[in-house]
């Protein structure tokens, strides 16, 4: 894989009238052949991590718990996966837009028996954009028990509500003057929520919302849970600027893109429609 353009992947409409229901679907096959091209890239960046690539897990701390991101330009896997496969095509059916660009790729791997949870959170606060054609796209790259798998909070894109970011090692940002609630305790109200979950095998996808609340459990299975999450921007997405630390940060994007304005920056290039 990896040296032509995958064909367009037509979606059910009762598939996308889920992810715009729900905030979060299932798309079971659709990046199969794609496996083994992302495990050697997630393989070279557990070797090779980027300037943001972070162990979760202290010293002492059950398993390890590894994160990294925009590393897609120098990993040539990462980058072939996003250029060649129809990531572009889901991500366009599914939050209805006519052009889809990179934002960039984010890597979580858990190792069997890690006891550190991914605590509850939504996307978007974190980022520099805003918008509503957005998407990210969490794929497994081993078999996923619904035990250890991502859920997301039923809905939760459609609450019009603006939840503080969280570092996963559970500290809260520093937003001075912006207007985020504190995310409410899922965790100690499960019931009160449609949780989703799945079970999951290898060339599966997650599709959900930027602000779809989302979290994953531990890891206490004796499997890998290493996972390849694509963000991709639909044509509403527009560049804003947070108070306080934006998490990937893109230092100097500020000097070449306008609040409110495209993003329309190298950093963000269109993956669709496919070039030839």
């Amino acid at each position: 894989m990896g040296n032509h353009i995958e064909p367009q992947h037509t979606l059910s409409g009762e598939t996308i009238e889920a992810f715009n229901r729900n905030g979060a679907v299932v798309l079971r096959g659709v990046f199969t052949e794609w496996m083994e091209t992302l495990r050697t890239g997630v393989e070279q960046n557990l070797s090779e991590p980027g300037p943001f690539g972070k162990v979760y897990t202290t010293e002492g701390e059950q398993g390890r718990f590894f994160g990294d991101y925009c590393n897609w330009q120098r990993i040539d896997p990462y980058r072939q996966f996003f250029f060649e496969s129809a990531a572009g095509n889901i991500a366009a059916q599914l939050v209805d837009s006519s052009s889809v660009r990179i934002f960039h790729e984010h890597v979580l791997v858990k190792e069997p028996g890690t006891a550190r949870k991914t605590p509850w959170h939504h996307d978007q606060p974190y980022y520099c954009v805003d918008g509503n054609k957005l998407c990210s796209l969490w794929i497994p790259l081993d078999p996923v028990d619904q035990s250890v798998c991502a859920e997301f909070i039923s809905g939760s894109h459609l609450w019009n509500r603006s939840f503080l970011p969280t570092k996963f090692s559970g500290v809260s940002y520093d937003r001075p003057g912006e207007n985020h609630e504190k995310l409410p305790d899922i965790e100690a109200h499960r019931d009160d929520y449609d949780i989703l979950s799945w079970d999951l095998a290898p060339g599966d996808a997650i599709a959900f919302h930027f602000m779809t609340v989302h979290g994953a459990p531990e890891n206490l299975s004796s499997h890998r849970r290493r996972a390849f999450s694509a963000r991709l921007l639909g044509d509403d997405a527009v560049y804003t600027i947070r108070s306080g630390e934006m998490s990937p940060p893109f230092p100097g994007l500020e000097q070449r893109l306008t609040p409110g304005g495209p993003m329309n920056a190298e950093e963000f290039p269109e993956i669709y429609p496919q070039k030839a």
